[in-house]
């Protein structure tokens, strides 16, 4: 056997030095013919990459967040919850909590879609979204798809903060 580590498992010591980074938008193999990688795996590769932050965003789902997390526990890399929502009357967002109330509201809205939709499926819409904001409070950073030339983003987020508004509600928009 060779003393040396492979590449995908350097030898311990200090971490390389690198920009802070942060990923906000991971897929694992939660989300079903999406992601190839176990929520660990991906934790264990960011930090041996020096990234500062990960937020595993699984569509519809948060089935792997606690794995991400205990790898995150592990190895010291800032983990953050979250899930990309597929919406049936607009763009698919990513959701992000900010406390763990907006965890709850967060489980609570993907428990809500999934159980008004056929195994396997989720059926979300803007009003739902919208009507998870707590009145008090940020619950979770909304960010809407960014394609370049696409005009629909500001609309989008103008839509969320008017309907949170209307509500008397509070919603980031990025």
């Amino acid at each position: 056997m060779s003393s040396e580590r492979s590449p995908r498992h350097p030898a311990s010591g200090p971490r390389p030095t690198a920009p802070a980074y942060a990923e906000l938008q991971v897929t694992s193999n939660f989300s079903f013919l999406r992601g190839a990688s176990h929520p660990a795996e991906l934790v264990e590769r960011a930090s041996e990459l020096g990234y500062r932050v990960l937020a595993l965003t699984d569509r519809n789902t948060l089935a792997g967040v606690v794995r991400a997390y205990e790898a995150a526990r592990r190895t010291g890399l800032h983990f953050i919850p979250g899930a990309r929502l597929d919406l049936a009357d607009g763009p698919s967002l990513l959701c992000l909590p900010t406390t763990r109330h907006g965890y709850g509201a967060l489980s609570r809205l993907i428990t809500t879609g999934r159980r008004r939709a056929p195994k396997g499926e989720c059926m979300l819409t803007r009003d739902d979204v919208a009507a998870a904001a707590d009145p008090d409070g940020h619950l979770f950073i909304v960010l809407p798809p960014v394609t370049f030339g696409t005009p629909s983003t500001p609309g989008t987020c103008r839509l969320f903060t008017s309907e949170a508004a209307g509500a008397g509600k509070r919603v980031s928009v990025g």
